[in-house]
C-alpha cells in the first residue's frame, strides 16, 4: 500500500503542509490527496528558501511525479483552483499533474454571497467563517441541492440546479437580508466557462486511488484544517463545515478504513487558533504577544492575525483518540527557544473540578481553566539543529515531556519553516 493521512492535531495552521511536503520528499509518494474542506485551507511549503502557499490545491502540487488529487469530499471554486495554479505558473515552478473528483461539489458564485450576510447578520453570535462560501457549499451539498463537477458538462442539468438552488436562496437573499437576486442565467454561463479547462482533470478519484493501492503505490492523504474544527468533535459551533478528522478522509476520499495504514497529527509546540471560539490557554500577556510576533503568527489563508497560547496536552490525547493518530509531528519547537520557563497544559479546572480528558460539554470547555505544568526552556537557538543529539537537552526533555502526556509517538520534530529543518526523532 501504504495509505498515509497527515492531518491537524489542534485548530489548524499547525504546519500539515511542511510535514506532507516532507513526506513527499523523503519517501516515494505517488500520490498526494485532499479530501476536505476548500480554499479555506492554507499550506505554506518553503523550497530551495523560496515560500509557497497553497489554499485548494495540495502542497504536493510542488512536487512532480506525486499526482496531485481533489477528492469528492473537497468543495470547489472553480475561479480560486484556477487563479492558485496560474500564480504557481506565474512563478515557473514545475507542477505536478492534478486529478480532480467528478463528484466533489463547487462553491458557485452565491455562496460566498451567502456567506458575508449570513455572518454579518448573526452579530456578537458570528462564527469566524472566511467568507469563501465553504459553509453554505457544504449545506447545499446535505440539503441535495448542490452542484457536482460533473454538472458542469451538462447544461440542461446546471441549469435546473442552479435554478432549484436559487429558489430558495434569493427568497433568503431578497426578503430576510435585503439584498438584490442572484441572476440565474449570469450564474449559469459563469460555471460553464469553467467546464472547458477543468474537462482534463477529472475522473473517478475513489476509483484512481483504490486501484493505485491495488498496485501497492503510496498515497499521502492531506489534512486542512484540524481536529478541534470538526463538526462533530471539535468546538461547535466554532468550528468548519466538513469532517477534517481521520475518519472523514475516508468518506471524503472514497477509501475504506481498513487501507489506512498511518495517520499522523501535526501539533505546534505550543497553540494557536484563528477565529472565533473557546481556547483555554489563549495568551492575552507579553507571552502571547511574543509567540505571534516570533512565530509569525498570521493565517495563510485568511490573513488574520493567530490567537496564541501554551501547548495543550487535553487537546492532544482527545486528538490522538479520535483520529487513531501514530505518529505527531511536532512543529515550531524553535519559537520557544527565548523563554526561561515554558508551561504547559496537562489539566482542565472547570468550576473547581479536575478535568484530564476533554470536557463532555461545550459549556464546560468554554469554563476550563488551565492547569500548568512548568518546563525549563533551554535558551538557545535550534534551527540549524538536523540531528536528535544536537538539540540541548532541555529541548530534548520538552518534547519527550509532551509525548508521554499527549500519548502519541513525536516522529519528528520541526526547528525552522526549511524543508531540510527538521529532526527526526529516536
Amino acid at each position: 500500500m501504504p495509505a498515509i493521512v497527515v492531518l491537524g492535531a489542534q485548530w489548524g495552521d499547525e504546519g500539515k503542509g511542511k510535514a506532507t511536503d516532507l513526506l513527499a520528499t523523503t519517501e516515494t509518494i505517488d500520490f498526494v490527496v485532499r479530501t476536505s474542506g476548500g480554499h479555506n485551507a492554507g499550506h505554506t511549503i518553503v523550497v530551495n528558501g523560496e515560500k509557497f502557499a497553497t489554499h485548494l490545491l495540495p502542497s504536493g502540487i510542488l512536487t512532480p511525479g506525486a499526482t496531485s488529487v481533489i477528492a469528492n469530499g473537497v468543495v470547489i471554486s472553480p475561479e480560486a483552483l484556477f487563479t492558485e495554479l496560474d500564480a504557481l505558473k506565474a512563478r515557473n515552478v514545475e507542477l505536478a499533474d492534478l486529478v480532480v473528483s467528478a463528484n466533489a461539489h463547487i462553491i458557485a458564485p452565491y455562496h460566498p454571497v451567502i456567506d458575508k450576510v449570513t455572518e454579518r447578520f448573526l452579530g456578537k453570535n458570528q462564527i469566524g467563517t472566511t467568507g469563501r462560501g465553504i459553509g453554505p457549499a457544504y449545506a447545499d451539498k446535505i440539503n441535495r441541492i448542490g452542484i457536482r463537477v460533473a454538472d458542469l458538462f451538462d447544461e440542461s442539468i446546471l441549469r435546473q440546479k442552479v435554478e432549484g438552488a436559487l429558489a430558495l436562496r434569493n427568497q433568503i437573499l431578497t426578503k430576510i437580508y435585503n439584498r438584490r437576486a442572484v441572476e440565474i442565467e449570469q450564474t449559469v454561463e459563469e460555471l460553464l466557462s469553467y467546464a472547458d479547462r477543468l474537462a482534463p482533470m477529472v475522473a473517478d478519484t475513489s476509483l484512481l486511488l483504490n486501484n493505485a493501492l491495488d498496485e501497492g503505490k503510496t498515497v499521502l492523504f492531506e489534512g486542512a484544517q484540524a481536529t478541534m474544527l470538526d463538526v462533530d468533535h471539535g468546538t461547535y459551533p466554532f468550528v468548519t463545515s466538513s469532517s477534517p478528522v481521520a475518519g472523514g478522509v475516508c468518506t471524503g476520499a472514497g477509501v475504506g478504513p481498513t487501507r489506512i495504514d498511518r495517520v499522523i497529527g501535526v501539533i505546534k509546540a505550543y497553540t494557536t487558533r484563528v477565529g472565533a471560539g473557546p481556547f483555554p490557554t489563549e495568551l492575552f500577556d507579553a507571552d502571547g504577544e511574543a509567540l505571534w510576533r516570533i512565530g509569525g503568527e498570521v493565517g495563510v489563508s485568511t490573513g488574520r492575525d493567530r490567537r496564541c497560547g501554551w501547548y495543550d496536552a487535553v487537546v492532544a490525547r482527545d486528538a490522538g483518540r479520535v483520529n487513531g493518530l501514530t505518529d505527531l509531528f511536532l512543529t515550531k519547537l524553535d519559537v520557544l527557544s527565548s523563554w526561561e520557563k515554558i508551561p504547559v497544559c496537562v489539566a482542565y479546572d472547570v468550576e473547581g473540578v479536575r478535568h484530564d480528558e476533554m470536557p463532555m460539554t461545550q459549556t464546560d470547555f468554554h469554563h476550563a481553566k488551565p492547569i500548568y505544568e512548568i518546563f525549563p526552556g533551554w535558551g538557545e537557538e535550534i534551527s540549524h539543529c538536523r540531528t536528535w543529539d544536537e538539540l540541548p537537552a532541555n529541548a530534548q526533555a520538552y518534547v519527550k515531556a509532551l509525548e508521554k502526556m499527549s500519548g502519541t509517538r513525536i516522529w519528528a520534530v520541526g526547528v525552522g519553516p526549511g524543508r531540510d529543518q527538521t529532526v527526526v526523532v529516536p
